[in-house]
């Protein structure tokens, strides 16, 4: 078997149900299999994967095990030349897995490969390429020092900000929303630290791997959606276990200085100050939803769930979505029919016309609701069609 990919699921259903419909599609040509693991979710992530994906091996955990325990569970039942560890709050394009295992059939002393990630509004995710987080780089993070000085290598480290979003190369770390690596060295290096505090798996991994000489890569050329709000709260407490997850890194691997710790807190503070400064945002709601989908029948049952006028744009007509993001002054939604939009089609198309003024929903085929998030700190919103 060349692939297998691992999906961690707590309590993110319709999340998990829209990820797991894209990956089957995007394999259906790979010789691949699919493992879900379950950290002992409340909701009915379980029966729906049973009801609707009865073929995906599913692993019920009776606890909640964590992010690297979950992903090490899933990947001993593995039986992939390479594995991908994959957040059940993403979307994948058809082609992703087989661009990427195109690339790194071409590469020597492959490390781990990831992509490019954006978030529910089109916007390019910065944490799809890192450097090593050392005191300095992870300061520079806290700080937002490489948002004042974008252009400056020194203080662009944490983002990998040597490398364009739009090129492929070498970095150092890479995140645990989307990582693909060969089976063995994963199991080589021992997997994901069980010990780990929550956002320093995925950079200790990386580490390991590049400190067995291998190479990390940041491949471009495709694109994954990732509602990484709905997975991440930005507030105090994100701040805490950001806290916690430098201090396990450099324990294991460099030296914790209290000149560090005391940067650290300063800028623990400063951090949540600002975002106590943000906390008041105005929730938009749309002037204007837009339907893409060959179904007119599915536009009055849109317009039952929302409460308001939908317009219908078909497949033989949707190329007017150029025209509407050049004149639309309107607070606009956009809806994408999976039943005849593929995932390729709607990723693209959010990158494309990404603006301010709108916002993407996906209805996935065969499904009964709207999902999707209108940016990277929104936890992302579920519209069911009454029955």
């Amino acid at each position: 078997m060349q692939l297998s990919i691992i999906i961690l699921n707590y309590n993110v259903r319709f999340f998990l149900e829209l990820c797991v419909l894209s990956v089957q599609n995007a394999i259906q040509d790979i010789d691949a299999e699919i493992i879900v693991v379950d950290n002992n979710s409340t909701d009915d992530s379980c029966e729906m994967m049973k009801q609707r994906f009865p073929g995906i091996k599913l692993i019920e955990n009776k606890e909640n095990s964590g992010f690297p325990k979950g992903n090490n569970i899933g990947v001993k039942e593995a039986k992939g030349e390479y594995v991908c560890i994959l957040n059940p709050d993403t979307v994948v394009a058809e082609d992703t897995f087989e661009k990427i295992l195109a690339f790194v059939a071409t590469k020597n002393n492959l490390g781990i490969v990831g992509c490019k990630l954006i978030d529910g509004a089109g916007n390019f995710l910065p944490e799809s390429k890192r450097g090593i987080p050392t005191p300095f780089v992870a300061l520079t993070k806290i700080f937002g020092l490489y948002k004042l000085f974008p252009k400056s290598k020194v203080l662009g480290k944490y983002y990998a900000q040597h490398l364009k979003e739009s090129e492929t190369g070498k970095v150092d770390i890479l995140v645990g929303a989307f990582m693909m690596m060969k089976r063995d060295l994963y199991n080589e290096v021992g997997g994901f630290d069980e010990n780990c505090f929550m956002y320093s798996d995925d950079i200790d991994l990386s580490y390991m791997i590049l400190k067995k000489g291998k190479s990390n890569y940041y491949f471009h050329e495709t694109s994954v959606i990732h509602y990484k709000g709905e997975s991440t709260i930005r507030d105090e407490e994100y701040m805490k276990r950001f806290q916690q997850a430098m201090h396990f890194f450099y324990k294991k691997h460099f030296k914790v200085s209290f000149l560090f710790d005391f940067f650290m807190k300063i800028g623990a503070l400063f951090f949540t100050l600002f975002k106590k400064s943000q906390a008041v945002t105005i929730s938009r709601q749309p002037d204007e939803y837009i339907l893409f989908s060959d179904d007119e029948k599915l536009k009055k049952t849109v317009e039952n769930l929302l409460g308001n006028k939908v317009n219908l744009v078909d497949s033989k007509t949707k190329n007017t979505i150029n025209s509407l993001t050049v004149s639309s002054e309107k607070n606009t939604e956009f809806i994408f029919d999976n039943n005849f939009w593929s995932f390729k089609s709607i990723i693209a198309s959010m990158e494309e016309f990404k603006n301010s003024k709108f916002t993407f929903k996906i209805l996935p085929k065969n499904s009964d609701y709207i999902i999707g998030s209108n940016n990277s700190n929104d936890r992302g919103k579920i519209n069911k069609f009454v029955k």
